[in-house]
């Protein structure tokens, strides 16, 4: 037997692209604001023909490996260049320390991550203690070699201390504070200055209080009131509370001078929080292509540095396509066949360890060999986001020179793309869920045993059971530490509770649970420039459909005619109509029954004026603010404000809603829009780009029957294919509905994603989770999922993920007999679908299914679909056959069309 010969491949640098962010398993209530660039793979190529020794040792555990000649032509030798993501975790340390006396305080902000950090910082001075605005602080209070940021922030970096913090080197800044200063607060965010990666606290800057007239925020860190307790979820950190002197009694107030620090004992604090930082570090996968002429084979040799098990994800192309397919056998050993589709191999490690090769043996005449790289279960590196690909043609070997210079010019950017991460598990202290569970079960046996007694009134259990809801959803976040599902709390405790009084009010902002929601426009509603005028004129007709909510378009001054991109906020002549018109409509539908939504866009706001550098950032109107209301970090637009709390919405500014000035005002507007206007309730745009805490502010002063938010982003996808497994996109959904405290619902994107999928591709067996319920937020948290199938973006004149044409009814057959709230689009209704949806409408009032009623997947297959929802009704849906089960129960065909049927029990 002859031995390979093979030239050394690249070695690895360790060059480190760090990425940072907090560890939601220890700290969920903190939040780092930047966006990951895509990566892409940097590729070295080399071609030559020469001959070389290459022979292949016969393996009974290889059937990959034959023997071959030794004379064979290495035709491509291509190097890649990838990233592999590692972590390291650190600490970061607040500590606020008594000086020599009662009127000096010293403190210490540090950090065990190593990077350049920066202490972005202000504070506010005591006359001004209400304000959210930043001011820089006196001379004399600046560490050294701290600069000025603007005329309201100082930038003072970390230095190294002497400090040891669980092992790992410590940097920190202090800062000495004095009475005679009369500072009320200090503001801060920390900066890694490398990677301009910002850590903020829940989206907003970290406030340390150090008087105790500042009203309740939830930044504040440390000891607030002058009491004692972490406020709000701090508390559930592990917190070394300092011995403190005594604190001011309950009445003591302070003043509003520069004595304020007198007047009031500080208590000195020490937190931690645990964070991470991602680096990521350069190693290389290689690729030698020979061409065996004796037996017209082409023989892959693969060889890599990525440490631990690596697994190549492959398969053959047999055309310029590109399009994944299966070789013929024999495979290499360690290969499992995935989904009749690709071939998954474990690359054999090295002696030593250091990396990992794999041999691939494949016929002649295919036009390519694709692949990307799996570490783990959350990691997939590939090449600029696209497959890695080996062409394996003679023909095609030279055409890929021509982009060989193209790919050098990406060297200095990042490498390998990283796909698929799972979010990591959150987690928070025990004690604050036992006392909720506690308080809940309580509740839940106290109403029943009150019902076996009949003695309590149903106002007074509906009561209860609001309470049970709020509850819940102030567990939930803390809850889902034990795992990345949504709590037990929230699918066993409530629905226990929901069930057994489905038809009482749950609490503002969620209705009643029976609402049956209509869009009340389309893309091109605008068009006529009298739409509330048509609205008007079928208003009886909705309503002997059996809608119960109607939800309208945006109605304020909009720089586009659909009203997304609104202007001034009081002025409500649209294209759909003026203030009169809107009015008087609204009033028809209250005295039809039905109630409205207002579209409120809360999320960004287009400038009238542009400032002194011509950018347009100043408002006009009734609330004519300035760069302060703009987040900081949207380039576009030069905001004078905080980060953003989301994602950035980049066609107009972004409106920080950390402001309180900025909340002052839109709490104002949305009270005069129910006052003047007479809405109902919300249907909130764009809620990702923004903190849902700030939603449940709105919410909680404006006291809306019925809210809801569109969080949409996409589903998970594993090359092109929709994985069965949504449990990360309906989380991100059921994540921010927690955040508002559960004062709103949201659009249930999981559910119209998944259905869109198994209906299109008739995959029916995709509606069933892992668990055997509803696969999207409506398995979930029912109460607030509000389903659809079709919407203006999805559908209408723009069409971004229209539903499959002609199977509208299947969606709608789903939507209108499971739990959560449906949402019917205007387009569908009045259209020939209308009877159908009438009757469907009408099986769902009739048999009192609501928001919260219970699913029995009897059926979830390749071709068909069926469910039981409180043993009142049967859906069927797909083209495969299925009856309902016989026995004591009967049933009769209430609803049937193309390919779904609806059965109601007799």
């Amino acid at each position: 037997m002859s031995t390979v010969t093979i030239e050394p491949l690249v070695g690895n640098s360790l060059r480190r692209s760090p990425k940072l962010y907090l560890n939601p398993k220890i700290t969920p209530h903190f939040s780092l604001n930047y966006s990951r660039k895509p990566l892409s793979a940097n590729v070295t190529l080399r071609f030559r023909r020469r001959r070389s020794t290459f022979a292949l040792r016969a393996s009974s555990t290889d059937a990959a490996v034959i023997e071959t000649s030794e004379k064979s032509d290495v035709v491509l030798t291509e190097t890649f260049l990838v990233k592999r993501p590692e972590r390291a975790e650190g600490k970061i340390a607040i500590r606020l320390d008594k000086g020599k006396d009662e009127e000096n305080w010293h403190l210490s902000v540090g950090c065990s991550v190593p990077g350049k950090w920066i202490l972005h910082w202000g504070v506010n001075y005591a006359g001004d203690a209400g304000s959210s605005e930043w001011d820089q602080p006196p001379p004399e209070m600046r560490p050294s070699g701290s600069i000025t940021i603007k005329d309201y922030a100082i930038e003072t970096p970390l230095k190294g201390s002497s400090t040891i913090l669980e092992g790992e080197k410590f940097q920190e800044v202090k800062i000495d504070i004095s009475s005679k200063w009369s500072i009320a607060a200090i503001n801060f965010v920390l900066k890694d200055e490398e990677t301009g990666v910002w850590y903020q606290h829940r989206g907003r800057d970290f406030k340390i209080p150090l008087i105790d007239y500042l009203e309740d925020d939830a930044n504040i860190v440390g000891v607030k009131k002058g009491s004692g307790i972490w406020p709000g979820p701090l508390g559930q950190l592990s917190n070394i509370l300092l011995k403190p002197e005594a604190a001011p009694s309950k009445g003591e107030a302070s003043s509003n001078d520069g004595s304020s620090l007198k007047n009031k004992r500080l208590e000195g604090f020490y937190e931690e929080q645990t964070i991470v930082k991602e680096t990521f570090v350069d190693n290389t996968v290689s690729v030698i292509v020979k061409h065996c002429p004796d037996t017209a084979k082409n023989i892959l040799y693969i060889d890599t540095d990525l440490p631990g098990n690596v697994v190549l994800h492959w398969g053959v192309c047999k055309d310029d396509a590109k399009t994944w397919e299966l070789p013929t056998t024999p495979y290499p050993a360690e290969t499992v066949v995935f989904k009749n589709k690709a071939l998954r191999t474990l690359l054999q490690r090295k002696e030593g360890g250091d990396g990992s090769s794999g041999l691939f043996t494949l016929d002649g005449g295919l036009s390519g060999f694709v692949f990307v790289v799996k570490l783990d279960e959350n990691t997939w590196l590939n090449c600029k986001g696209n497959d890695f690909y080996i062409p394996l043609s003679s023909g095609k070997y030279q055409s890929s020179t021509i982009h060989s210079e193209e790919r050098k010019q990406d060297e200095e950017s990042n490498s390998s793309e990283i796909l698929n991460r799972a979010p990591e598990e959150k987690q928070a202290g025990s004690m604050f869920t036992d006392e909720i569970i506690k308080e809940i079960r309580n509740l839940v046996t106290g109403i029943s045993s009150e019902k076996s007694r009949k003695t309590k009134s149903k106002e007074t259990q509906e009561n209860i059971l609001q309470e049970i809801e709020k509850l819940a959803a102030e567990a939930y976040s803390i809850f889902r530490s034990s795992t990345p599902t949504v709590p037990t709390i929230s699918e066993n405790v409530v629905s226990e509770a929901e069930v057994s009084q489905p038809d009482v009010k749950v609490s503002s902002g969620t209705g009643s649970g029976f609402e049956i929601l209509c869009q009340g426009f389309n893309w091109e509603s605008h068009k006529s420039g009298r739409w509330y005028r048509e609205l008007h004129e079928k208003a009886a007709e909705l309503s002997s459909l059996g809608f119960s909510v109607i939800w309208l378009p945006p109605p304020t001054d909009s720089v586009s005619p659909e009203g997304y991109m609104p202007r001034d906020l009081y002025n409500l002549n649209s294209r759909y109509g003026s203030f009169d018109e809107l009015k008087v409509t609204v009033k028809k539908f209250h005295e039809v029954g039905i109630k409205v939504l207002g579209d409120v866009v809360l999320n960004h706001r287009c400038a009238s004026e542009r400032n002194q550098n011509g950018i347009w950032n100043i408002f006009g109107g009734r609330l004519n603010w300035d760069d302060r209301a703009v987040v900081a970090d949207d380039p576009h637009f030069q905001g004078r404000g905080n980060k953003s709390s989301g994602d950035n919405f980049h066609a107009a500014p972004n409106i920080d809603h950390s402001q309180e000035f900025v909340r002052k005002d839109i709490k104002e507007w949305l009270h005069w829009l129910r006052e003047e206007i007479g809405y109902d309730g919300w249907r909130l745009d764009f809620v990702r780009g923004f903190w849902g805490g700030y939603v449940k502010d709105y919410l909680d002063a404006t006291e809306p029957y019925f809210a809801v938010g569109e969080y949409w982003d996409s589903l998970s996808y594993t090359y092109g294919e929709m994985d069965h497994n949504q449990d990360a996109h309906r989380q991100r959904i059921v994540d921010w509905i927690n955040a508002t405290n559960g004062t709103a619902g949201a659009f249930d994107v999981t559910t119209k994603g998944i259905l869109h999928s198994a209906i299109e591709r008739c995959e029916y067996w995709r509606l069933s989770d892992q668990k055997g319920k509803p696969p999207g937020v409506v398995g979930w948290w029912p109460s607030r999922a509000v389903t659809f199938i079709e919407n203006h973006d999805t559908g209408s004149t723009q069409g971004h993920w229209r539903f499959p044409g002609g199977k509208e009814m299947q969606g709608y057959a789903y939507i209108l007999t499971h739990p959560g709230t449906p949402s019917v689009f205007f387009d569908h209704i009045f259209s020939g679908y209308r009877s159908e949806i009438g009757t469907l409408m009408s099986l769902r009032r009739r048999n009192k299914i609501n928001c919260r009623s219970m699913v029995k997947i009897t059926k979830a297959e390749r071709d068909v679909y069926a469910a039981v929802i409180d043993d009142k009704l049967t859906v069927k849906i797909g083209p495969g056959h299925y009856e309902p089960p016989s026995g004591d129960q009967r049933w009769s065909l209430a609803a049937e069309g193309n390919n779904y049927k609806v059965w109601e029990s007799s």
